[in-house]
């Protein structure tokens, strides 16, 4: 059976996204211990809420160095929402830095008439990379639930393996990168698009290497 750790550091409802993996065959192991997200085939870092705490929960626990070292080493390694955001170097949210696994900047959405700010509800993806595992099995500019103010802004768009268009801002949705992929919005979320975003995950943690770039 695969194990996902799920790492908990009190930023956002990890039992919906522990149900979608579990949906999707995994089984899932809530913790904070560095021993167990080693043993784990592979990781998840969800997170709801503000970039700052979520950086300050991180230290406190001892995770940061463990997070940079997982995703060094080729585990699988999955990020939900706020869990994308603090791979970055910083955000304009806060004064903390980031983790800098993804070199780029956290930005806020620019004001424009009749633009909602958070972007919250479903919204239609543009694969940019096509091929990712995640996106197996998914149809063409598929519909995912966003719930968010800030959006992730990488000094190299080619990492971007989805984006999204709000008003008349086209932002990153997901990344990937060899073992790392994140997505801004919320699979768990997102119907039977994001069980089989989740399904496609917990399928290719099951190969030697993840799918994609």
């Amino acid at each position: 059976m695969t194990v996902i750790a799920v790492i908990d550091y009190d930023m956002g409802n990890l039992h919906s996204a522990c149900k979608g993996l579990e949906r999707a065959g995994a089984t899932t192991q809530i913790t904070d211990r560095y021993q167990d997200l080693i043993q784990a085939d592979a990781v998840l870092l969800p997170g709801v809420g503000a970039f700052d705490p979520a950086i300050q929960h991180l230290r406190s626990r001892d995770l940061i160095s463990p997070i940079r070292d997982i995703i060094a080493s080729g585990k699988p390694f999955l990020g939900i929402c706020l869990g994308l955001q603090i791979l970055f170097e910083g955000s304009e949210e806060g004064m903390e830095a980031g983790l800098g696994i993804v070199t780029g900047i956290v930005r806020h959405f620019q004001p424009e008439p009749e633009l909602t700010i958070p972007h919250m509800g479903w919204n239609q993806l543009q694969l940019t990379q096509p091929d990712l595992a995640i996106w197996q099995g998914l149809p063409a500019n598929s519909w995912a639930y966003f719930v968010h103010s800030y959006y992730a802004d990488p000094t190299d768009p080619s990492i971007n393996a989805a984006t999204v268009t709000h008003g008349n801002q086209t932002v990153t949705a997901a990344i990937g990168r060899d073992n790392l992929v994140a997505t801004q919005f919320h699979p768990e979320k997102s119907s039977a698009t994001g069980l089989q975003i989740l399904s496609n995950f917990v399928a290719s943690v099951q190969q030697p290497v993840l799918a994609g770039r």
